[in-house]
């Protein structure tokens, strides 16, 4: 699996654009820690203030992409005087190996943390060798 992602940067045109679709938004890269054993890959993303129904993960011609958008709120009546991150969008892309069953992805959300399982194909898992002494 190859981390091929990028921090996309916002250019000064578009502060000026008139309509919002046309907008090249920021993009935040997620930490993510990959673990793989025999068995496939486990993925960790932090995405903090992400809630599921603002997350979009999918597999695309050997691709897995992840794009998410937090929901930060201000309290009613609490007046906000400064903000690092108004509304972050999160974007990874990574290239998942054909050793990798990206049919049966097990995906799951828990505190701002998407865990992602990839199961290995069967033919591709290490098997034992059987030798014989002649």
């Amino acid at each position: 699996m190859n981390d091929t992602t990028q921090l996309a940067q916002r250019s000064e045109g578009d502060m000026t654009r008139k309509n919002e679709d046309n907008v090249r938004r920021a993009s935040i890269t997620p930490a993510v820690d990959i673990i793989e054993d025999s068995h496939g890959i486990t993925l960790w993303a932090d995405l903090p203030g992400v809630p599921r129904e603002k997350l979009d993960v999918k597999v695309h011609d050997a691709r897995l992409y992840i794009e998410a958008e937090a929901v930060v709120t201000a309290q009613a009546g609490l007046r906000v005087h400064h903000a690092e991150v108004r509304a972050p969008r999160f974007a990874r892309a990574f290239t998942v190996s054909d050793d990798f069953d990206t049919t049966k992805i097990d995906a799951n959300l828990t505190n701002g943390v998407l865990k992602l399982t990839i199961p290995r194909r069967e033919e591709a898992r290490p098997r034992r060798i059987e030798v014989r002494a002649s």
